[in-house]
């Protein structure tokens, strides 16, 4: 791939899959770093980015907080920015990310759906419509179809219960995460690039691959992480599909 000079990482998948590096990954990141400019970019949302940089750090990753765009930062950014408050369905963790512009008054402005895990329960999905249906409007910070566990396995994420809310209360969400064009321009422009200059790597085709490509970037598919065959066999074209993102700098002439 020629005149790369920026590159966006998705993380869960690409980095790393539930608590252990994919093999090859951190050396890849370091071996990259100052060579190329680039941003991390994650559609996780169960913690906030500050555990999420400890824990890349804590696997081996050089990676600067200002390197890292995600998804539950650029929803509470909305919500701060109106001045409002927000009905989550969020993990605890999450929602004290959000601090005093969590509530759980149906008449606020805004509801903030991420991957809640075991917070998608009736009592707060149908206070979320309630808020809703009281003329909220509706954040998904991400609405991704499924991840690969911690076990190996895949597990249902956001996206199931975005669009049961948007159903129920006969509104759309405003998604403010992958795929969502905006996302990744912002991520660019924070590197002073055009879209052009840049790639993105990640593992899911629609979130990641689909996404950067209708934001005008290249996107390289990795077979780690969520990836299935099936992918494939999608009207989806990647750039480059690679066994791991340890071979990016091999298909970047950098190795």
């Amino acid at each position: 791939m020629k005149n790369v000079r920026g590159i966006l990482f998705d993380i869960g998948g690409v980095l790393y899959v539930g608590e252990t590096p994919v093999p090859g990954a951190v050396d890849t990141v370091a071996s990259l770093q100052g060579r190329l400019k680039m941003r991390f970019v994650t559609n996780s949302t169960r913690r906030p980015p500050s555990a999420i940089h400890r824990k890349l750090q804590a696997m081996g990753f050089e990676i600067r907080r200002d390197q890292l765009f995600t998804a539950l930062a650029a929803a509470r950014h909305i919500v701060e920015e109106a001045g409002g408050r927000a009905v989550t369905i969020l993990t605890e963790e999450a929602e004290k990310y959000f601090g005093s512009l969590h509530c759980i008054d149906t008449s606020s402005p805004f509801v903030v759906v991420g991957d809640a895990g075991e917070n998608f329960n009736y009592l707060r999905l149908n206070r979320a419509f309630r808020t809703l249906i009281n003329g909220a409007q509706l954040i998904a910070a991400a609405q991704n179809r499924y991840f690969k566990d911690a076990d190996g396995q895949l597990s249902m994420d956001a996206g199931g219960f975005v669009k049961a809310l948007e159903y129920a209360a006969g509104v759309e969400a405003r998604l403010v995460g992958k795929p969502n064009a905006e996302f990744f321009l912002q991520a660019v422009a924070s590197m002073d690039m055009t879209p052009e200059e840049v790639i993105m790597v990640g593992d899911d085709i629609e979130s990641d691959i689909a996404g950067a490509q209708a934001a005008g970037i290249r996107a390289v598919l990795v077979r780690t992480g969520k990836f299935r065959p099936a992918d494939l066999e999608r009207a989806i074209f990647p750039e480059e599909v690679i066994d791991s993102v340890a071979e990016l700098p091999q298909i970047l002439g950098l190795s």
